[in-house]
């Protein structure tokens, strides 16, 4: 599977470099999330600007995603351009579980934000 990764500080671009998110490529990548959240990745902004097909093997590997980061940190879906794509997010209900930010400008401030509400939460406690 083609992907690239972009680690900085506070996040990380996770960018699939594929038209398909399939059977053949989805548990490749279902290994690389688990891989990145037991290096630390805090923040995950998943990049799907190439991706024109998912099916539920891909939908599940996200899915694998949003539970390695839930509670723990956060994970965003970035430039979702495909209309097949949002499609199939927008009918299996999807878009009400995962973070969908437009850009990846947007995304990155997204996260810093849910970072820092996160540290002023665990302050008050």
């Amino acid at each position: 599977m083609k992907f690239s990764i972009d680690k900085k500080d506070r996040y990380t671009v996770l960018s699939v470099n594929e038209e398909n998110l399939n059977t053949l490529n989805a548990p490749h990548l279902k290994s690389e999330f688990v891989m990145l959240h037991n290096e630390g990745v805090k923040n995950l902004i998943l990049d799907l600007k190439d991706v024109k097909y998912v099916d539920s093997s891909g939908l599940s590997s996200i899915l694998t995603a949003n539970r390695l980061w839930e509670g723990n940190g956060t994970l965003v879906l970035t430039n979702v351009v495909n209309e097949n794509v949002k499609q199939l997010i927008k009918i299996s209900r999807l878009d009400t579980v995962f973070n969908i930010i437009p850009t990846t400008q947007e995304s990155i401030d997204f996260v810093l934000m849910e970072e820092i509400e996160r540290e002023l939460q665990g302050g008050e406690e």
